[in-house]
C-alpha cells in the first residue's frame, strides 16, 4: 500500500493543550495585575536542601529555654562540611557528644531554643544511641533489643 503523505509529515504530531499560555501585557504589569511569585523560604537554610549534613562539633554547651518553660537543653555548635557553622540540638537523655566529634545535622528546630533550627542524628558518626532507650527506638538510634 503506497504512501499517501511524505514521510516528514507523519512523523510531526500536532499537540493539543486545554490550557493557553497567558503572558501578561506590558500594561497589565505596570498595573500591577500579575502578582509577583513567592520564592520558597526554606526552614534550614544551612543544609542547603540536603537531608543531612556532616559536621564537627566545635562546643558543647547547656542551654536555657524561652519562658514558661525551664530546662537544661543540650546543644552544640557545629561545623558543617559546607562551612557553616550553626548550633544543633542534642536529643534525648544523656550523649557522649565532645569536641571534634564527627556528627549528623538534620533539619527540625527546637522550638523553646531561640536560634537552634537544627537536631543532631542520634546513633550515626561519633554520636551514640541514647542508653537503656526502649520506647521510639529509631528515633534515638537505639538497636532492637535481644530477646534473651
Amino acid at each position: 500500500m503506497p504512501l499517501l503523505f511524505p514521510a516528514s509529515l507523519v512523523t510531526q504530531k500536532a499537540t493539543f493543550t486545554t490550557t493557553t499560555s497567558m503572558w501578561a501585557t506590558l500594561n497589565q504589569i505596570k498595573r500591577g495585575a500579575e502578582k509577583p511569585k513567592r520564592k520558597n523560604v526554606t526552614v534550614s537554610p544551612d543544609l542547603q536542601r540536603c537531608p543531612i549534613r556532616k559536621g564537627v562539633v566545635l562546643r558543647v554547651m547547656v542551654l536555657k529555654p524561652k519562658k514558661p518553660n525551664s530546662a537544661q537543653r543540650k546543644a552544640c555548635r557545629v561545623r558543617l562540611t559546607n562551612g557553616n557553622v550553626i548550633s544543633a540540638y542534642i536529643p534525648g537523655e544523656g550523649h557522649n557528644a565532645q569536641e571534634h566529634s564527627i556528627v549528623y545535622v538534620r533539619g527540625g528546630r527546637c522550638q523553646d531554643l531561640p536560634g537552634v533550627k537544627y537536631h543532631l542524628v542520634r546513633g550515626a558518626g561519633d554520636l551514640s544511641g541514647v542508653v537503656n532507650r526502649v520506647t521510639s527506638r529509631s528515633k534515638y538510634g537505639v538497636k532492637r533489643p535481644s530477646k534473651d
